[in-house]
């Protein structure tokens, strides 16, 4: 079974909407010009890439995307491997960024079944909410900002439901606030 994770810039009050200055949002590009930057605190974001082995999105994620990452080198690893976007409203992919269109979250569970590596999600705050909630998340890799933003979409559901356990695997703080939180569910 390959893993899934769902990989996040996130603010201390959960909020994981328009860190890279996505329009629309308040707060939007809170990851630079709210925080100092280092290098070090991105680390993780390479290593994703390099050993991740398909990318998985949401419609309003992957429309985004489909417009910057192909032409970005610091993205050749995503724009070279496998792409999926769940959704029930898209009619078909972009060509500029080709991906598989899966319908439902249990095609999400079907491509969990097969062979491969690991599953990146990122952003997709709709579509890492619904995983969550259908337990098919594996792991979290969290960059967390020394921030509170208030209102915006967050990572985490607000459904009422069990708890879910986390085995915090690997951690680092940094000297801008940022801290590194790699969390493993617990099944």
């Amino acid at each position: 079974m390959r893993t899934l994770i769902v990989t996040a810039f996130v603010s201390m009050d959960g909020v994981m909407e328009g860190p890279g200055g996505e329009p629309g949002y308040r707060n939007a590009g809170w990851t630079f010009k709210d925080v100092e930057f280092d290098a070090a605190a991105y680390e993780i974001k390479g290593r994703e890439q390099n050993e991740t082995a398909a990318l998985l999105l949401g419609r309003t994620s992957y429309e985004a995307f489909a417009s910057v990452w192909p032409t970005m080198d610091d993205f050749a690893g995503y724009n070279a491997m496998p792409r999926y976007v769940v959704s029930t409203s898209l009619e078909t992919d972009d060509a500029r960024w080709p991906a598989t269109v899966l319908r439902s979250l249990d095609d999400v569970a079907a491509l969990k079944e097969t062979e491969g590596g690991p599953i990146a999600v990122h952003g997709s705050a709709t579509l890492g909410k619904s995983l969550a909630d259908a337990g098919l998340v594996d792991r979290y890799h969290l960059l967390t900002f020394p921030l509170l933003l208030g209102a915006g979409r967050r990572l985490f559901s607000d459904s009422d439901k069990d708890a879910t356990a986390l085995r915090l695997v690997e951690y680092e703080a940094f000297g801008n606030g940022v801290q590194k939180q790699i969390f493993d569910v617990i099944r």
